[in-house]
């Protein structure tokens, strides 16, 4: 059996609810419009701040830098930020958070040197992982009734997938008008029209605040003085540390793949035949029309996900419906797509969004139905933070690694064969773990 059965007495949202689903949206898609960002603007921000040409030493020295730094500096404070939500509520830290990386990503806009940048990022880095966990404990919370809580984490998460094409296309736009908006530093960047895009999600937080609730689960035991302290420590005792240990070598995997392989597209599609002679302003319109499908074919990953997050019970069962494909397309796009042909990358850059996005709704969905109250935010904090956001963007590192031993002719045919060998490595790494995954014990969230 592997069908729920319908959840016939589950309320209608009220009007706070439906904010609550808005301002979750929000910040979800800008979760992913802020962290897409780089794989766009580091080239030209590499190129103009530092003078660096692609393809040299002092190039990829700063590339790995912007990729993995920002991700440490996240994960470490995305795991002091997962505590803070299971000490403090999930209201209080939603709202800091994406203050923090909203205004964050404005400054990076104004950035004079790599040194500046970088601080900026980290900090944008820093509000995004702590908002992930606080929002996904804060929704799951707010919303008592199995099925309806499953919907609402689908659909809401699968906004994330806006947020890469609203970055994708006002790369593009920026690329194609910035000429014609005001300088900044002097200049007509895209990558900066870009970066100062980032404070849009501050606006409706600022007039939706007043009327967003704490989680009556958490506010409830915070009253009645039930509410254990939280403890890192505690997601290590033996009922939960199978748990723990296995859904952050998941989550590390499935960012992995990501970053390792999927973001480094940008620096790819340039050494395409027929893109490779284009000016460069034209080189930065067709990979930013490239990253537009891939956020596409995640956008339409995630809602497959919600589709059926509340109809398959087996969670293992579930996740592999997007593992076992994802282990044969995603390297065959890096080697062949990849290295000869824009018009079948698009193709395949589609299915590999939609393979690999899909997971990360996943986990939102997954984490708080393992951890208890009081560990939720520490526990998602764990698996979300250290797993992927510092364990599993140091795949990008590996990547420029594995590029020094690959054949091809060009820089960007090293990357793609690279590229694919991080991906098959990832998806296998995650296919063999989700053998021992946890299956939840019940529908409700554990108390």
């Amino acid at each position: 059996m592997t069908t729920t059965a319908p959840d016939e007495g589950a309320p209608k949202l009220t009007l706070v609810q439906w904010l609550i689903c808005a301002i979750a949206c929000i910040g979800f898609a800008f979760d992913s419009y802020v962290l897409l960002m780089l794989p766009l603007v580091l080239p030209p921000a590499l190129q103009e701040l530092g003078g660096l040409r692609l393809g040299s030493p002092e190039f990829a020295h700063w590339r790995d830098l912007f990729f993995y730094v920002p991700a440490v500096c996240g994960g470490l404070f995305g795991l002091l930020g997962g505590y803070l939500t299971d000490l403090l509520g999930r209201r209080r830290v939603l709202v800091w958070s994406i203050l923090i990386y909203a205004v964050s990503a404005l400054a990076a806009a104004f950035a004079t040197s790599l040194p500046i940048l970088l601080v900026l990022r980290c900090a944008t880095f820093i509000g995004v992982c702590v908002e992930f966990v606080a929002a996904v404990a804060w929704l799951a919370e707010l919303f008592p009734s199995p099925k309806q809580r499953e919907k609402v984490l689908g659909y809401t998460q699968a906004i994330s997938s806006v947020g890469g094409f609203m970055v994708s296309g006002a790369f593009v736009l920026a690329a194609k008008w910035g000429s014609s908006l005001p300088a900044i530093q002097g200049a007509h960047e895209a990558w900066r029209y870009t970066l100062i895009s980032g404070v849009i999600p501050a606006i409706p937080l600022i007039i939706i605040r007043p009327f967003l609730p704490e989680s009556p689960t958490w506010k409830q035991k915070k009253a009645d003085g039930t509410l254990k302290r939280p403890s890192i420590a505690a997601i290590f005792k033996p009922e939960l540390s199978r748990t723990t240990l296995i859904s952050t070598l998941m989550v590390a995997a499935s960012f992995a793949v990501a970053f390792g392989a999927i973001q480094q597209l940008p620096q790819i599609v340039p050494g395409l035949p027929g893109v490779k002679e284009l000016p460069r302003p034209q080189q930065q319109e067709i990979t930013g029309t490239v990253q537009l499908i891939q956020e596409l074919g995640g956008l339409a990953g995630r809602f497959i996900l919600a589709l059926l997050v509340a109809q398959i019970v087996s969670r293992r069962r579930l996740l592999r419906i997007f593992q076992v494909p994802g282990l044969i397309v995603v390297p065959l796009v890096f080697i062949f797509p990849a290295t000869s042909s824009l018009g079948l990358l698009k193709v395949g850059i589609f299915l590999a969004g939609l393979l690999t996005v899909a997971q990360f709704s996943f986990w939102g969905n997954y984490l708080p139905r393992v951890f208890p109250t009081h560990l939720r935010g520490t526990g998602e904090s764990f698996a979300a933070n250290v797993g992927g956001r510092m364990i599993g963007t140091s795949a990008a590192l590996l990547t420029t690694q594995f590029v020094a031993i690959m054949p091809g002719a060009t820089p960007a045919i090293h990357l793609a064969y690279a590229a694919a060998a991080v991906a098959f490595l990832a998806y296998a790494i995650g296919f063999i773990a989700s053998f021992w995954l946890p299956e939840p014990q019940h529908q409700e969230l554990p108390e």
